[in-house]
C-alpha cells in the first residue's frame, strides 16, 4: 500500500512552534519512526505552506495512491479549493489534526474539507497520524 502524508502551513515548524499545543518533536523525526513501524508499506511525506501546492500534490497522487493523510493546518478552516481537490480524486483522504481543534478557538472546529474526507482524527498529538494510517489500512482491507 502507498500512503502520502500531506502537511500544510506552519507544520514544518513542529517541535519549534507552540510546544504546549504541538509538542517538542519535529515531524521529520516522528515520520522516521512511522516509516520504521509501518515498514511493509510505502509512506511518503510532503509539506507546503502554499495552498495551491497542496492541491497540486493531491491531484498528483489522488488516482494512484491507496490513501492520503492530510493535515491542512489553517487551510482546514478556510479552503473550499482543498475540499474540491479531495472530492475530485479517487484516493481516500483522512483529515488529521494534532490538537483537539474543538477545544481551541471557535473557528477551528469548522472544517471546509471534512465533508470530502473519509474521516477526521484530532487531538491525539502526533499519534493522530498513526491512527489515520490504521484507519486507512482497516478501510482498504474491507474493500
Amino acid at each position: 500500500m502507498n500512503f502520502l502524508i500531506i502537511n500544510g502551513p506552519n507544520l514544518n515548524l513542529l517541535g519549534v512552534r507552540e510546544k504546549s499545543v504541538y509538542g517538542e518533536v519535529s515531524f521529520e523525526t516522528y515520520f522516521q519512526d512511522l516509516k520504521i513501524e509501518y515498514s511493509k508499506f510505502s509512506i511518503e511525506y510532503y509539506q507546503s505552506n502554499v495552498e495551491g501546492e497542496l492541491i497540486n500534490e493531491i491531484h498528483r497522487v489522488g488516482f494512484d495512491y491507496d490513501g492520503i493523510i492530510l493535515n491542512a493546518g489553517a487551510y482546514t478552516h478556510t479552503s473550499i479549493a482543498l475540499g474540491d481537490a479531495i472530492a475530485a480524486v479517487n484516493t481516500p483522504v483522512i483529515e488529521v489534526h494534532i490538537s483537539n481543534v474543538h477545544k481551541r478557538d471557535y473557528f477551528r472546529s469548522k472544517t471546509m474539507i471534512g465533508k470530502d474526507c473519509l474521516g477526521t482524527i484530532a487531538g491525539f498529538g502526533l499519534n493522530s497520524y498513526k491512527l489515520a494510517i490504521e484507519a486507512l489500512i482497516s478501510h482498504l482491507d474491507k474493500r
